[in-house]
C-alpha cells in the first residue's frame, strides 16, 4: 500500500512539471504570434534628412498591420496603409511614438522616434535588448565620428568616455532607463529609453514608463535553450523512475527476506520438534 501511493506521488509530480513545461512553450508560441515594429536603422534617434523605414513585422497570422502615429494622449492617425513605412527625408515633425495596428484591437510595441536639427543624437537600439547582452551607447556629432562625450542616466550623470562610446559590457534590468548624452561645445542629444528584456519562455506582461504598452520577445528564442528545457523533464523523469525502480526492489526485497527468515525458523522449529519426538 506504502509503495502504491509513494509511486502515485512521484508520477504526479512529474506530470505536472511536464505540463507546466507545456504550457511555458505555448505561451511563447502565442506571444510569438504578435507583430512588432522594427527600426531601420534599429536606433531611436536620427538627424534632419536621414532616412528611417519602420516595418511591421509577425511571425504568423495573416492580418493587415498598419504603421500609427500617436498625435496626442487619445488620439493617433494612419501613416501608412501597408505593413510599412519610409521616411525621406526625416524632418523634426516626424518626431514621436510609433506602433503597428490590425484594426482589430490588436497593437504592437511602440517606439518613441527623436529626429533632431542639433548637432547630436545618441545612437541607441529601438528594439529591447536581451540581458545579458552587450550594448554600445554612440554619441554621435553631425560633423565628426569621434569625440568626447558625457553620458547620463534618468537625468543624472553617469560617465565621460573619451571614445564617445558607452559600452555595458552585460545588460540588466537595471540598465533600463532615459539615456542622453552630451559633446562639449556641440549640445546634447534627446533623451531616449534603452529597453532590456530577460531572456525567459514565460515572460510576464510588462510596459516601458510613457508607453503604456506591451514589448513583444525581440529575438526568437536560442536553440540551446529550447533543448535544455525539454531535456531537464527528461532528465527528472528519468531519475523519478529509478528511484520509484530502487524503493519498490528494496521493499520487495525485505519482504523476500523476512518471508524467508520465516520458513527457515518454522523448518528449524519443527526439525527440532520432530528430533524430541524421536527421542
Amino acid at each position: 500500500m506504502e509503495v502504491t501511493s509513494l509511486c502515485i506521488i512521484l508520477l504526479l509530480n512529474v506530470l505536472f512539471l511536464l505540463r507546466a513545461q507545456g504550457q511555458n512553450n505555448s505561451y511563447y508560441v502565442k506571444k510569438a504570434d504578435a507583430a512588432f515594429i522594427n527600426v531601420d536603422p534599429n536606433r531611436l534617434q536620427f538627424f534632419e534628412y536621414e532616412s528611417i523605414s519602420l516595418t511591421c513585422a509577425r511571425i504568423r497570422g495573416s492580418s493587415e498591420w498598419r504603421v500609427m502615429k500617436n498625435i496626442s494622449s487619445d488620439a493617433s492617425r494612419w501613416e501608412t496603409s501597408t505593413g510599412s513605412l519610409k521616411i525621406n527625408p526625416a524632418y523634426k515633425s516626424h518626431s514621436g511614438e510609433y506602433f503597428c495596428d490590425n484594426g482589430e484591437g490588436e497593437r504592437s510595441n511602440t517606439v518613441n522616434i527623436s529626429v533632431t536639427a542639433g548637432e547630436v543624437i545618441l545612437d541607441i537600439p529601438a528594439l529591447p535588448v536581451m540581458e545579458g547582452k552587450m550594448v554600445t551607447l554612440r554619441c554621435r556629432k553631425k560633423t565628426s565620428a569621434i569625440s568626447t562625450a558625457d553620458f547620463y542616466k534618468d537625468g543624472l550623470f553617469n560617465r565621460t568616455e573619451y571614445t564617445g562610446n558607452m559600452t555595458i559590457p552585460s545588460v540588466s534590468l537595471s540598465s533600463e532607463g532615459l539615456y542622453r548624452c552630451r559633446i562639449p561645445g556641440a549640445g546634447r542629444s534627446p533623451e531616449s529609453w534603452l529597453a532590456v528584456r530577460a531572456y525567459i519562455i514565460h515572460a510576464p506582461q510588462g510596459t516601458t514608463p510613457g508607453e503604456g504598452r506591451e514589448w513583444p520577445p525581440p529575438h526568437p528564442p536560442d536553440p540551446g535553450s529550447i533543448q535544455l528545457s525539454i531535456l531537464l523533464p527528461v532528465v527528472f523523469t528519468c531519475l523519478c523512475v529509478a528511484v520509484l525502480l530502487l524503493v519498490v526492489g528494496l521493499l520487495h526485497y525485505r519482504k523476500h527476506r523476512v518471508t524467508r527468515l520465516k520458513m527457515l525458523l518454522t523448518r528449524t522449529v519443527l526439525l527440532h520438534i520432530l528430533s524430541v519426538v524421536n527421542y
